[in-house]
């Protein structure tokens, strides 16, 4: 399960950003993007964040999750539609010289502080 490690990773990706940028509070909330060609079961990494988070300062945080589209690159007529799946062909005019943009990240989007006053 490599959601295990990413989660370590997350939490010390929030850890690291709370010490440079705050001056107390604690987290209550993270937002964490997750494309589906991640490879990144979201329900594990939920389950990974509650078995990792208690004795950190995560430990009152809830973590929501988003998920992200693919978006389809047209070489030849320019679209960009976010699609579902892997396409073969452009939604728009059909030709097969597409790029898939996105969907492959996981990414710390924002991190909630609760104000210590």
């Amino acid at each position: 399960m490599h959601e295990l490690s990413l989660c370590e990773a997350l939490i010390d990706q929030v850890e690291e950003e709370v010490q440079r940028c705050v001056q107390g509070g604690s987290v209550v909330g993270v937002d964490v993007v997750v494309g589906p060609l991640s490879g990144v079961h979201p329900e594990s990494l939920r389950f990974a964040f509650e078995l990792l988070v208690p004795g950190t300062i995560l430990e009152r945080a809830r973590m929501n999750l988003i998920q992200s589209r693919p978006t389809c690159h047209c070489r030849r007529c320019r679209a960009r539609v976010e699609v579902d799946g892997l396409p073969v062909a452009c939604p728009e005019c059909g030709d097969a010289d597409i790029e898939i943009v996105g969907g492959g990240e996981i990414l710390l989007q924002s991190i909630e502080i609760e104000d210590p006053s």
